[in-house]
């Protein structure tokens, strides 16, 4: 990844979406899946994830996430990171009701906010990331996110147009980074 060459890339868009998966957890949680949190090695994917967007420029204005226990920590490492920037709304539909809560965000997302940040569970951000990238999108990230995405990895798209605005096939997919994009 060529980091100068993708925020150049990034600063011509007028309207930025991040779509990220939490980092990593633990396997299995007694009180159930919602409540499974990060191991170790998911924290610290947060904390290169935060590091690496706010490189790039990309400190969300608003950040949509799950109100599982795993993407709210996800969340809360990267904020110690981004400040108190973002906007932090949470969401349980974001853990399980599919792409409809991803664009439920979109559309719901006020028109001076130029970065969003959209936080949440295989396989929905992926899904959802292929509804939104437009055909003339790089075929080998879209391949990528035919393969779903891994833990503490984001999809970046830009568009000229306001996030209210954006439909399926519509936004410019820039880049799919994970933490070993940023070590």
């Amino acid at each position: 990844m060529n980091v100068k060459k993708l925020a150049k890339a990034i600063r011509k868009q007028d309207y930025v979406l991040v779509i990220m998966r939490h980092a990593k957890t633990e396997p299995f949680h007694a009180s159930g899946d919602f409540n499974r949190e990060l191991t170790d090695k998911g924290l610290k994917q947060a904390k290169t994830m935060a590091k690496g967007l706010r490189e790039l420029g990309l400190v969300p204005d608003q950040i949509d996430c799950s109100s599982a226990v795993r993407a709210k920590q996800t969340c809360m490492r990267m904020l110690k990171t981004f400040g108190d920037k973002p906007k932090v709304d949470w969401h349980k539909s974001l853990y399980g009701d599919g792409m409809q809560a991803v664009f439920d965000a979109l559309h719901g997302c006020k028109e001076k906010r130029h970065t969003l940040m959209v936080l949440g569970h295989e396989p929905t951000v992926s899904m959802a990331s292929q509804w939104l990238a437009n055909p003339a999108s790089d075929q080998h990230l879209l391949d990528l996110l035919n393969l779903g995405l891994p833990t503490a990895t984001c999809v970046i798209f830009g568009s000229s147009a306001p996030f209210k605005s954006w439909d399926m096939r519509q936004a410019t997919l820039l880049a799919v980074l994970g933490p070993k994009d940023f070590d």
